[in-house]
């Protein structure tokens, strides 16, 4: 699809709420510069970690971001109710902003599981990113794997860590947060108990922990599918493990070798992968499903592990808005400001149906009666 002017004019939309923070802020201003590279116009909204919304100026740099918004932002009214939408508070008189729709570039937290699909179609703003379901089942590591195991899809056993049932495996253990991304948080331990001081300690685990197998014979490999114009899957890569077969740390993922890049489009992988041609098959096939599994949308990646000695392929994790956007998986096969615009022309034009809201025929408040009524017996047994 071309990725020409128009009349449209698209948000940007990065930071939130979210330990991936400073990974929202760089991927939003890729998306940003891509975009406007194109010659499209681009507004840049910044959600700052401590809830305000900021309007940046163009071309802004991740420095600029260490001490909170940069200078030039202007603040952003956030308001529901008959009125809903965002504006900016100018000399005279509040700007209501209208994007045509908004990219999300959200990482982790609320941003990537829920809340801000949830927020957008409260204000009437279309978005990429997914719709709210979606959304927080990308981020619920142990409803996804039970979503994958119910669709036949093969993946690696995934339970809860509880205080006093163990899981149906033995260790060693790799010890995620239930609800996070795929990097921040993750532990290896030989046994059950360390695996709960673990996740007792961690601030990342404390909410939620599932465990599954640690299994060192396994390597990562990655793939993105995209829903617009139609259902398409990437290239298939293999990031390069550390030589110890252990997994990537956050900092090792996102912050090494500096220049801000390391983890996105620059983190060392083979691509494409060097599998054998019906691995990279199955895996297309098997991201197929996800997709419709799922019912994510926009620019989705998929992470799976794979046997090497015996051809083993299991669904691991899914991002519903990964690193960089996944841009370039996409690079052999499309521009990325072309991914970019289809994604943001599906959120305008295919825009995610939420459940229907509003009143029924009235028959049930009709025949309600008085709420006294329906107080009895409430303030239990009668002694």
């Amino acid at each position: 699809m071309s990725a020409s002017p128009s009349d449209s004019r698209w948000a940007v939309v990065f930071g939130g709420p979210s330990p991936e923070h400073e990974i929202s802020i760089l991927t939003g201003l890729q998306a940003e510069r891509v975009l406007t590279g194109a010659g499209q116009d681009v507004l840049a909204l910044y959600w700052a970690p401590t809830g305000g919304w900021f309007l940046v100026p163009p071309g802004t740099e991740a420095k600029d971001y260490l001490e909170g918004a940069p200078s030039g932002s202007k603040p952003v009214d956030v308001r529901l109710g008959a009125d809903a939408g965002l504006y900016v508070k100018g000399r005279l008189r509040s700007e209501r902003i209208e994007p045509t729709a908004a990219l999300s570039c959200l990482h982790g937290g609320l941003g990537e599981g829920g809340g801000y699909a949830g927020l957008m179609a409260l204000l009437g703003i279309r978005t990429t990113g997914g719709s709210l379901y979606a959304s927080a089942l990308g981020m619920d590591k142990l409803a996804f794997g039970a979503v994958m195991a119910s669709a036949g899809i093969p993946t690696l056993p995934r339970v809860a860590l509880e205080p006093d049932v163990d899981p149906p495996f033995d260790g060693p253990y790799i010890v995620k947060p239930r609800f996070g991304g795929s990097s921040i948080g993750i532990e290896i331990v030989d046994d059950l108990a360390t695996a709960r001081v673990v996740a007792r300690s961690s601030a990342h685990l404390r909410a939620g922990a599932v465990v599954e197998p640690f299994r060192r014979d396994l390597v990562d490999l990655n793939i993105s599918f995209r829903t617009a114009p139609a259902l398409e899957v990437s290239d298939l890569e293999r990031p390069l493990r550390r030589p110890d077969g252990a997994v990537y740390s956050y900092d090792e993922k996102y912050l090494a070798g500096g220049a801000g890049e390391a983890g996105l489009s620059s983190a060392p992988r083979e691509l494409p992968a060097q599998v054998p041609d019906e691995v990279a098959r199955r895996a297309a096939e098997l991201a197929r499903r996800v997709a419709v599994v799922t019912g994510l949308t926009g620019v989705v990646r998929l992470d799976f592990l794979y046997d090497e000695s015996s051809g083993e392929l299991v669904v691991n994790e899914v991002n519903s808005v990964p690193g960089a956007l996944s841009l370039y998986l996409w690079a052999p096969k499309h521009p990325a400001s072309e991914v970019l615009l289809d994604a943001l022309r599906e959120a305008r034009d295919a825009p995610v149906v939420g459940a229907p809201s509003g009143f029924g025929s009235g028959a049930a408040l009709r025949a309600a009666g008085g709420i006294a009524g329906k107080l009895v017996g409430l303030d239990g047994p009668r002694l």
